[in-house]
């Protein structure tokens, strides 16, 4: 409920506007991340602290977490300084791609929480201090890029672009962390590509046309053709169009026309 919940807020409290393409386009957004949700299988469950260390220790989730976190780097310390202040994506590139360490670490230190109520030397594992320590410092960077995202762009453009970003990197990061696209029929694979186009569209209706004057009132209006240029007029036309008026200013003079 953030993407609508933050267009309805922003629209009555900060006087932002979000035309129809715009509104259709988090509806779709929307879609599509309830379909991806719901042909996405089940998290291979991990109730110890040891297996959670085993799953991040895999060279699939080492390459995956590199790849994140050399696109990150390069965002912030190439692209966002260029480009930050100009291209909406850049911000929440950044939240999204740390969002995937921040929601894996908040699973870790669930695991950990039930191991410590259970009874668990939890403290002593060095993956709890490594998991909130990664926690803290994902957290701090992503309220950083989001708060300088809000600062610059429409707030109505941000909240829903920046949940269908981090929502598909962390889908994305669950599959490769717990190898979910193991057990995906082939059914499931095709509502989630579906769900990611649906979302892919949703965020090009919102992003493409956002400065585009459209609503249920003036929609006719705006498939009709442009009318036409007023024609111009030469020098003559206009000459003629003076002498012939019945009043002229006083403070212009007054035009007369010689024929031959």
């Amino acid at each position: 409920f953030s993407v609508p919940c933050s267009a309805i807020l922003s629209s009555y409290l900060l006087g932002e506007r979000l035309n129809l393409l715009g509104k259709l386009g988090c509806l779709l957004s929307l879609v599509g991340s309830t379909v991806m949700v719901i042909h996405a299988p089940e998290d291979e469950e991990v109730t110890t602290l040891e297996g959670m260390t085993s799953k991040l220790k895999e060279p699939g989730f080492l390459a995956y977490a590199a790849v994140l976190l050399a696109l990150c780097f390069l965002l912030i310390f190439c692209l966002a300084p260029r480009y930050g202040q100009n291209n909406i994506l850049i911000y929440l590139t950044i939240c999204s791609v740390i969002g995937a360490f921040s929601v894996s670490s908040v699973k870790g230190l669930g695991i950990a929480i039930k191991g410590f109520f259970a009874g668990q030397p939890v403290l002593q594992h060095p993956l709890t201090w490594i998991l909130v320590v990664t926690l803290v410092a994902s957290i701090t960077t992503q309220i950083n890029y989001l708060n300088k995202s809000l600062d610059i762009f429409n707030t109505s453009l941000v909240f829903p672009i920046y949940y269908v970003l981090f929502t598909t990197i962390v889908i994305t990061t669950s599959i490769i962390l717990f190898k979910e696209w193991v057990t995906m029929t082939v059914i499931d694979i095709i509502g989630t590509v579906c769900g990611f186009l649906t979302i892919i569209l949703g965020v090009f209706l919102l992003h493409a046309f956002k400065d585009m004057d459209v609503s249920l009132g003036n929609l006719p209006q705006v498939f009709q053709n442009e009318q036409p240029a007023p024609a111009t007029r030469d020098d003559k036309n206009i000459l003629i169009e003076v002498d012939n008026s019945s009043i002229a200013p006083e403070d212009k003079p007054k035009v007369f026309m010689l024929y031959t």
